[in-house]
């Protein structure tokens, strides 16, 4: 066998320079992983109060409330945090405090007018669309009330600002307390004997006092840094900022569509087979997210070194970065899916009660498809990072589209068995989309790793 050519000096310190990225990225994993670990275990603990107080079909309702005011807090809003870290990391790094408001500026913009707009369409559908979306005219009023929550779901800039200033603390905090504050909120209504609204009230107290604190903290470190100084509402949104239109609706529909395969899921199984295989399906995926969460908490800590790395022009490590991540990931994964296929059905039965043990047979699919998604993890990052979120897109639209339109189908002949291995084929398919994008885009740029890009390759996809 030929010896392999000599790594030249640059690429061999690009390749030597990823092993502390990749600790760096790890350690702030872990980090979330403690508030995550806390959440996802207090998410389970809400829901099953819920459970034993409400019931099936009192439970479905409350569960198809939620999802409704989910997926349209997660459709309008647009991925702001993406753009802070694209557009923000060099001119925070090169002292640009000008520069870098501009885009705090347009970020804040975007997350007003899309809270503005998801309420607005929240309440006109909870009251005209109540019996559609599974709930009853007397529940409608409530769950109008309840859209207006979807003001404090929308925390993007915050988001993006505590991973650039790589306060991964404060977020693992906000992770555990809003949970923290729904099981509070549940208890004090499983105690008072409330009703379905009872338990509404609860989550919207968790998700407002979540977000002030996010919020608040993420206006002290911009304050601690002097970021505050000089900031003006006034003047153009994206000056000096090419292709942020572009970039932001991009991220913006790759989240949306992402929402298809959770909330609105829940909605379509919902509207087809009623609240209670709805409650089945969401109490399933809720243990299957719960189990995929350590391993995706890679993925916020992995973004700010993706930005860092693309700013410096630095691609090589780039790949190595995300290929490691994306062992780990999926390591974290096999480990989680043989634990669900030993324990899950019985830990359903036990924290939900007896009458939720229907729900185990779709879980195990529903985790199943959260582990393909977990190996696949790293790819989507990467496109964006690169300035390639529209390729994302692509790969989500019609991934997103085929698994829609087939569910019904699905649904209606095989119930909600029918769903979950739908679910898995979706993300199957989803990332081997993303892969093959990946790889099309490691071969244009392999013979020029360490070269400077094409100024208009920062511009965003076309």
């Amino acid at each position: 066998m030929k010896d392999r050519p000599p790594i030249s000096g640059s690429r061999a310190e690009e390749i030597a320079g990823v092993r502390p990225i990749l600790q760096r990225v790890v350690a702030n994993a872990g980090m979330l992983l403690g508030g995550r670990t806390v959440n996802a275990v207090l998410s389970l603990a809400y829901v099953a109060i819920a459970a034993r107080a409400l019931g099936v079909a009192e439970l479905g309702v409350l569960v198809l409330i939620q999802a409704f005011t989910q997926f349209l807090g997660e459709v309008v809003k647009f991925q702001s945090w993406q753009t802070i870290l694209h557009y923000g990391t060099r001119p925070l790094a090169e002292g640009r405090t000008v520069d870098f408001q501009r885009v705090l500026r347009f970020t804040l913009v975007l997350d007003l007018a899309s809270t503005a707009l998801g309420i607005a369409i929240g309440v006109a559908g909870a009251i005209l669309l109540a019996d559609r979306l599974g709930w009853t005219a007397s529940q409608a009023p409530a769950a109008a009330l309840y859209m207006f929550s979807i003001a404090f779901m929308v925390s993007a800039t915050p988001l993006g600002l505590l991973r650039l200033f790589d306060r991964f603390d404060i977020m693992a905090r906000q992770a555990a307390l809003i949970a923290l504050l729904r099981v509070i909120g549940s208890g004090v209504a499983l105690v008072l004997n409330a009703p379905m609204e009872g338990f509404l009230l609860a989550w919207a107290v968790g998700t407002v006092g979540s977000w002030l604190y996010l919020a608040g903290s993420a206006h002290g470190e911009l304050r601690k840094r002097g970021l505050t100084n000089g900031f003006s509402w006034r003047g153009p949104l994206d000056h000096d900022m090419p292709g942020v239109w572009k970039f932001a609706w991009n991220t913006n529909l790759a989240s949306t569509l992402d929402v298809a395969f959770t909330h609105l899921a829940t909605l379509i199984v919902g509207a087809i087979v009623g609240p209670a295989q709805a409650a089945f399906w969401r109490v399933g995926r809720q243990v299957a997210d719960a189990i995929a969460k350590p391993a995706k908490l890679l993925i916020p800590a992995l973004y700010p070194e993706l930005a860092r790395l693309h700013s410096e022009r630095r691609h090589v490590a780039m790949w190595r970065l995300a290929r490691n991540v994306g062992l780990i990931a999926g390591g974290f994964g096999t480990a989680l899916l043989a634990i669900s296929a030993l324990a899950g059905p019985a830990l359903l039965t036990t924290v939900m009660g007896r009458g939720f043990s229907p729900a185990a047979d779709v879980m195990t699919w529903q985790v199943a498809a959260a582990v393909i998604g977990v190996f696949a993890l790293p790819l989507e990052p990467m496109l964006i990072s690169l300035g390639k979120p529209g390729r994302a897109v692509r790969v989500r639209l019609v991934v997103s589209a085929a698994f829609l339109a087939i569910l019904p189908f699905l649904v209606t002949q095989f119930g909600l068995i029918g769903a979950g291995a739908g679910l898995v084929a979706a993300s199957a398919a989803l990332a081997l989309g993303m892969l093959f994008f990946m790889l099309r885009e490691n071969g244009n740029r392999q013979d020029r790793a360490i070269v400077p890009p094409d100024p208009d390759s920062l511009k965003g996809d076309d």
